[in-house]
């Protein structure tokens, strides 16, 4: 019996040590969780339930979940999400790019180093003063570029434990902190960034008014002959793939479509058909068949042997691909469609962007602060930790097969990274579904006419707001059905192949 007690003793310790931790579970996830359960499926509305109605409450089935679809705004603000995450394949492009560079020793040499280092710092200083003393935009100018200096400077003499530090930093600040920065920055009349653009926006309208419209015209040419050239590209991708079994037969059309939609674009764009509601997908639909048929008589010609695989074998890997190109031909698309109406533009005044306040600038703006604080955050230190894990035998045998850079990266460096890139492919994507809400609150409130308004901050919106608490369960768990359906997805398709 004293036996039995002592074991009920050190239970009810064991208990006791444990218990505020339960509890805090208890109180702040599962009851919540399952509060928000009913929530959804009930007509709770603050306005309608409060101290001053009382409105019965009952449950209202799966309403909730259809006006999802029913009043268009889910719709519009997802797809404001998925733009906002167009920039992730950048961002862990930068990370990589950074964490390559920050892990080779950069240390200058020469014992000027410190002459340079006190000769930037001084310019820092000055350029503090002369904006203090109401110098405005040019020591505005003459600070960012000191700033940079002084980077440099000190990282070629103390090497790359300051790159590393003054690249991570930004990580450490605040949100709403950082937020407010880029909001002065992106000021359109007073922010450092469009006073240093205004001048050159200057000199590039003078330059377009005296240069020929053919010069121009072939310009805006030249970049709409760079789309069909990526597609090519991505076709001599897939093909190779597809013939030596690295990806199978349906994979290879699905990566197909999805990098036809800009082509599909460009023919509806000069075709006349732009305006056509319902022909971009089937254009799209219409191409990729095509071509994939084109493969089918390429390989049907050449009689080489294919090595057959499943239908959906690397399609991670392709989708991936795929979607990097797919961001790059469209900004092809952009850039040419700018060039060519540069001319009309020149005749009006080319002046800055508004950034924030101009419906067409706000999401890229959004974009390129993520940028600015993703290549330096956790993903560029998981990604040195990765770099210092590569065996150094492998690089040694690629240099005496002859490899060169790119060739190393491609067939070293690159594979040894794909446990480390498909975790920061699946956290980057959850993070892009649940993100932008502190962005929009702080710098936007989800404008202008809700360009900027992702899913998180329609959530806050309607809870908060407009006080349907009901409604804002239903996006709450409509939001986690999506992002756990994606990373299922990627998990099916992007960790498959990790490990070979």
């Amino acid at each position: 019996m004293a036996v039995k007690g002592s074991k009920y003793r050190q239970l009810f310790t064991g208990l006791a040590f444990i218990g505020p931790n339960i509890a805090g579970v208890f109180t702040f996830v599962i009851f919540p969780v399952l509060f928000a359960i009913l929530l959804a499926f009930s007509n709770w509305d603050l306005t309608k339930h409060n101290i001053f109605k009382d409105e019965p409450l009952y449950f209202v089935g799966l309403d909730n979940f259809t006006r999802l679809f029913n009043e268009g705004d889910f719709v519009r603000f997802l797809l404001n999400t998925l733009f906002l995450m167009m920039g992730i394949p950048f961002c862990v492009a930068g990370s990589l790019f950074c964490a390559m560079m920050l892990n080779k020793d950069n240390r200058g040499g020469g014992g000027k180093i410190y002459l340079y280092l006190t000769a930037s710092a001084l310019l820092f200083v000055g350029c503090i003063m002369l904006t203090l003393v109401g110098m405005g935009a040019s020591a505005m100018t003459l600070l960012l570029a000191g700033v940079g200096g002084t980077v440099l400077i000190s990282g070629l003499g103390f090497g790359q434990t300051i790159f590393r530090t003054l690249f991570y930093m930004p990580h450490f600040t605040t949100g709403v902190a950082t937020y407010l920065l880029w909001k002065k920055l992106y000021d359109p009349y007073d922010g450092p960034i469009n006073n240093v653009l205004n001048p050159v926006l200057g000199y590039v309208e003078a330059g377009v008014k005296v240069a020929p419209s053919p010069i121009v015209y072939m310009m805006h040419l030249a970049l709409v002959v760079v789309v069909p050239v990526m597609f090519a590209f991505v076709l001599k991708r897939v093909y190779r793939w597809w013939q030596d079994g690295d990806l199978g037969s349906q994979g290879a059309f699905v990566t197909i479509l999805i990098t036809c939609i800009p082509i599909a674009v460009l023919v509806m764009k000069f075709s006349g058909f732009v305006h056509w509601t319902g022909k971009l997908e089937a254009v799209a639909i219409g191409g990729a068949s095509v071509v994939m048929l084109l493969l089918f008589a390429i390989k049907w010609w050449n009689g080489k042997p294919f090595q057959i695989v499943e239908g959906m074998y690397g399609f991670g890997s392709a989708l991936a691909f795929s979607l990097l190109m797919l961001v790059l031909m469209f900004i092809a698309i952009g850039l040419s469609m700018v060039v060519g109406n540069l001319p009309e533009m020149a005749q009006s005044g080319l002046e800055a962007p508004h950034w924030l306040t101009d419906y067409h600038w706000a999401k890229p703006s959004l974009m390129i602060m993520g940028f600015w604080a993703a290549i330096g955050s956790n993903n560029m230190l998981l990604y040195l930790a990765a770099l210092t894990n590569v065996p150094k035998g492998l690089y040694e045998a690629a240099e005496i097969d002859g490899a060169g850079r790119f060739q190393t990266f491609w067939n070293v460096t690159w594979p040894q990274l794909a446990p480390t890139t498909f975790f920061i492919a699946v956290m980057s994507t959850i993070g892009g579904l649940q993100g932008g809400f502190e962005a929009a609150r702080t710098m936007t409130e989800g404008g202008p006419s809700g360009a900027t308004t992702t899913l998180s901050y329609y959530i806050y919106m309607e809870g908060f707001q407009t006080g349907r608490l009901s409604f804002s369960a239903a996006l709450a768990w409509a939001l986690f059905i999506l992002v756990f359906t994606i990373t299922l997805f990627n998990w099916k398709f992007g960790n498959r192949y990790v490990n070979d």
